[in-house]
């Protein structure tokens, strides 16, 4: 989020416009208020190589948090906003975060968690109600800083959290570099490069900004003097809107997002001017193979796809026309040497599933869990996983088939529940899905799915015969959930990524093994 060089340039320039309520911070008031703030920050006895968090939504104050830590040197790490009061302490504590800034939309969580919190020296809140426990008032304490840099500038870097999709969640630590803000790191050049930016794009962000993906893709753009419009949260209609108000050339989404916009009757995905749309990226999860088709025949072959953990094992990457060569690829591995291996850590056939590991990736490790970080590490200490399953096929495309956690075993039978998923959100009654394994006495695990039904379907015997049905008509017969189970709403992060484990809990009660 390093705008000087714009700053100087073209001070007036938007650098990040809020969506609902058009209010605009330009690129100069982005530099002074996040010098400002990185003051308050060294005021706060914060240096090199500290820590600080924020737990805030989409907001007007987030992009200049996320600038000061950038310019000052020090690790910011951006809490997921829906987070309960004993998580979002668990990630403030374990990151040794010595400042915590907060909003008021999130304010009784984070006065809940600020009790829990013995180590941090400076709470601010943004917007705060004049009772606000231990939380100052942001603006009342940062607006009497200097508006110049800090003497003692340095590159700092996030420190993002993993899901915790398999456990507590983890610090993502990246060795801190010994650069000035406006040197640009080596990665950033990759993504802005695979990414296609260009000076003076317009950037929609639809997703959460403590998330990894709009983070680089935020922080990109202002460097390059471009204007990010920020959604405070995703709507498929206003994305569209969105997009013919500010002629936004840029954007990334998540598969949910396509799903949900090609839900939207013909005459209002229609009622928009979407062409000065030069790029939309998507990641996060796979895509399923009919949604991927439907928007590029409604977009053209403007859709790019990479995968890519937060912890920056390794990249891959593919454009419209790779894509409809290969269906249900993810690309081919651009950044990182990647090996498919077994169990046994040896390599599985061309076109057999196996855990991704990757050397010569991007260095990291998980902040204060060195156990973790062995689990992540092959025995020799040269490759890293985050632990998803995939295989590569004869022209090297990079498909993925789950989570290793989530590999349900029936029978003997090796089943990889993202196949099911992906079918069933093409179901015109389904909104969302998650298949996992629960227990059978007689296969070990039988597959189930947990379906959120499309508004005014009704849950019952009937819809659920129909979507067996469905999936009967579609895959071989182990894949077929033998049931079918319906909820409001299903546990899906705003990032995009199902949290499923919560779900698959329900149902294995406390057993402490996954195997009957």
């Amino acid at each position: 989020m390093f705008s000087r060089k714009f700053a100087g340039l073209t001070p007036d320039r938007p650098a990040y416009v809020m969506a609902s309520t058009g209010e605009v911070t330009t690129h100069l008031q982005l530099e002074q208020r996040a010098n400002q703030l990185a003051h308050t920050l060294r005021g706060a006895g914060l240096r090199k190589g500290d820590h600080f968090a924020m737990f805030m939504e989409n907001n007007r104050h987030f992009l200049e948090v996320c600038s000061a830590g950038e310019r000052s040197g020090l690790y910011y790490t951006p809490i997921n906003s829906y987070l309960k009061a004993e998580e979002m302490a668990y990630i403030v504590n374990n990151s040794e975060s010595r400042v915590l800034i907060t909003s008021r939309a999130r304010r009784e969580v984070a006065m809940e968690a600020a009790s829990m919190c013995p180590k941090v020296e400076l709470f601010l809140i943004v917007d705060g109600t004049g009772d606000d426990g231990p939380f100052k008032d942001y603006e009342t304490v940062v607006r009497t800083q200097p508006v110049t840099p800090v003497a003692d500038e340095n590159l700092g870097i996030s420190m993002l959290y993993s899901s915790g999709t398999t456990g507590r969640p983890k610090g993502i630590l990246r060795p801190m570099p010994d650069a000035r803000p406006d040197e640009p790191l080596p990665l950033w050049g990759f993504l802005d490069n695979l990414w296609k930016y260009r000076d003076d794009m317009v950037y929609l962000s639809p997703a959460p900004l403590y998330h990894s993906a709009p983070q680089a893709a935020v922080g990109l753009t202002i460097r390059r003097g471009g204007t990010v419009i920020v959604m405070e949260h995703f709507d498929p209609e206003e994305y569209l809107r969105f997009v013919e108000r500010h002629k936004v050339t840029h954007s990334q989404l998540v598969p949910t997002m396509f799903s949900r916009m090609l839900k939207l009757p013909e005459d209002v995905r229609n009622r928009y001017d979407l062409s000065t749309l030069e790029i939309a990226v998507h990641a996060a999860a796979p895509c399923p193979v009919p949604v991927k088709e439907a928007m590029i025949a409604w977009w053209g072959p403007i859709i790019e796809e990479y995968y890519g953990a937060t912890e920056g094992l390794g990249f891959a990457a593919c454009d419209s026309a790779e894509w409809l060569a290969h269906k249900g690829t993810v690309g081919k591995v651009i950044l990182g040497e990647l090996s498919v291996l077994d169990d046994d850590m040896n390599p599985v056939p061309q076109g057999t599933p196996g855990t991704l590991w990757f050397s010569s990736g991007t260095a990291f490790t998980y902040f204060n869990d060195a156990e973790k970080t062995k689990e992540s590490t092959s025995p020799d200490g040269t490759k890293t996983t985050v632990g998803d399953v995939g295989y590569v096929d004869d022209d090297g495309f990079l498909y993925l088939t789950d989570r290793a956690t989530f590999m349900i075993i029936s029978g003997g039978v090796n089943i990889y529940p993202q196949e099911c998923e992906n079918l069933l959100i093409t179901h015109p009654l389904v909104a969302d899905a998650a298949v996992f394994g629960v227990p059978n006495e007689d296969l070990g695990e039988e597959v189930k799915a947990v379906v959120q039904l499309m508004p005014g379907v009704p849950a019952g015997p009937d819809t659920e015969k129909e979507l067996i049905t469905f999936c009967a008509e579609h895959l071989s017969r182990q894949k077929v959930p033998r049931s079918i189970d319906f909820e409001a709403e299903l546990p899906r992060l705003p990032t995009g990524k199902l949290y499923k484990k919560p779900l698959r809990d329900r149902y294995w009660g406390d057993k402490k093994s996954r195997i009957v």
